[in-house]
């Protein structure tokens, strides 16, 4: 190995984001020495609304991270439809005992930053040129603002995104891995309320295959999120990402939420404006290069487990990697055999949980406040509460896998 010393190896990460460095510190732990390079000139800072469920939860303990991510759930929330003229109904929100913590990605993402083991290396401004492999390791190019070197490393992780560097040197062109779902997703932060709405208050804007959401926190301005359908992706890049969202839920009056979310899009500086694409791989790993989070499986944020799929993955990459050491190509077998039924189940949540963000019909959306008031009953609620509680009957199967997780690194 071309790695000295006692260490098991010499790694390139690339990507800053939650699961680059969340496989940083696993890789540490497992006796690796991480090197991260990042595109951007310097680290991120903002984000929008993310759910952090159970699994991303136990992982992030695991990862000695949890303890800095801070639970922004609003005291008293509630959660309401509201139609264009301002008329409130009552709607679907989670039940108290399956309620993920709601964060910023940034959150996740500053508690990642702090949680990195000092000397970390982390190179900004890097992207690489060319990966090529051989028996021994791993040789890269990397384009350091405008500098090019070589590096030889034993391992390399693509965590950097969906549209992944990593990915397309290694394993292809992105069209031969992103699955559209025909869905555009807009999120951004507002200044402050919009729409005259409480603080306490998720509120949900439904018309048939396009839908608002405010989304509130305790102690930070709220968070918006345009949904829609499109039969033309392609032409939803084209001009400004505003007259996109403005085409898009007109031609009616916007009424006050709407119009006001729509002119504080505008105003914003930052902002997401993305098409929800799946990445769906035979194999997350080619030789000695392995991919993780949004470059391997990206779920889309319908799935709500984008953030908790990133960290969960990064830490029982770590965990096989010093229970087979010595042995990539046996750890990255064994690391995707244990997640990928986890992943699979995720990804046909982020397909199926589309309706639930955007609900295609009429019926669909009428159905929301006779089930919001369903759970309240003495019978059929704790029933649903249950169910929503299982998030689509998958909750025991990810604590199975995260309890075999933490088994094997015991054991090693």
């Amino acid at each position: 190995m071309t790695s000295t010393g006692a260490t098991a190896g010499r790694a390139l990460i690339v990507g800053l984001g939650i699961s680059g460095m969340a496989a940083a510190i696993s890789l540490h732990r497992a006796g690796w020495e991480p090197v991260i390079v990042e595109r951007a000139p310097g680290r991120r800072t903002g984000g929008y609304f993310i759910a952090l469920f159970a699994p991303g939860q136990k992982a992030a303990q695991r990862l000695g991270i949890l303890h800095d991510i801070h639970d922004r759930w609003p005291p008293n929330c509630a959660s309401y439809m509201v139609d264009r003229a301002g008329r409130r109904k009552p709607s679907l929100t989670f039940p108290p005992n399956a309620r993920p913590y709601m964060v910023l990605r940034g959150d996740v993402e500053r508690a990642a930053y702090q949680g990195l083991p000092p000397g970390v290396e982390i190179r900004y401004s890097t992207t690489p040129t060319r990966i090529e492999q051989d028996g021994h390791g791993v040789t890269v190019t990397l384009d350091q603002g405008g500098a090019t070197v070589t590096e030889r490393f034993d391992l390399v992780v693509g965590a950097d995104g969906l549209r992944s560097t990593v990915r397309r040197l290694v394993f292809g062109p992105h069209e031969r891995f992103l699955h559209r779902l025909g869905y555009m997703i807009a999120a951004f932060t507002p200044p402050g309320p919009i729409g005259g709405h409480a603080g306490h208050e998720i509120i949900s804007l439904f018309e048939p295959d396009r839908s608002l959401w405010l989304n509130p926190f305790k102690d930070h301005p709220p968070s918006v999120l345009f949904s829609y359908r499109t039969d033309d992706v392609d032409a939803q890049f084209r001009g400004r990402p505003v007259d996109r969202i403005r085409e898009a839920y007109g031609p009616e009056r916007p009424g006050r939420l709407l119009g006001e979310a729509i002119d504080a899009f505008d105003a914003a500086d930052t902002y997401l404006f993305d098409s929800a694409d799946q990445v769906r791989m035979d194999s997350w790993s080619r030789g000695r290069v392995v991919l993780l989070g949004d470059a391997a499986w990206c779920a889309t944020l319908y799935s709500g487990m984008g953030a908790s799929t990133g960290l969960a993955g990064a830490d029982l990459l770590g965990t096989m990697l010093e229970h087979h050491r010595g042995d990539i190509r046996a750890a990255l077998s064994e690391w995707e055999s244990r997640l990928r039924p986890f992943i699979s189940e995720c990804q046909q949540a982020g397909v199926q949980r589309r309706l639930f963000f955007t609900p295609g019909t009429k019926m669909q959306i009428a159905i929301r406040p006779l089930l919001a008031r369903a759970v309240q009953l003495p019978l059929l609620g704790p029933v649903l509460n249950r169910a929503a509680g299982r998030t689509g009957k998958n909750q025991q199967k990810y604590d199975a896998i995260f309890d075999v997780d933490v088994k094997v690194h015991a054991a090693a």
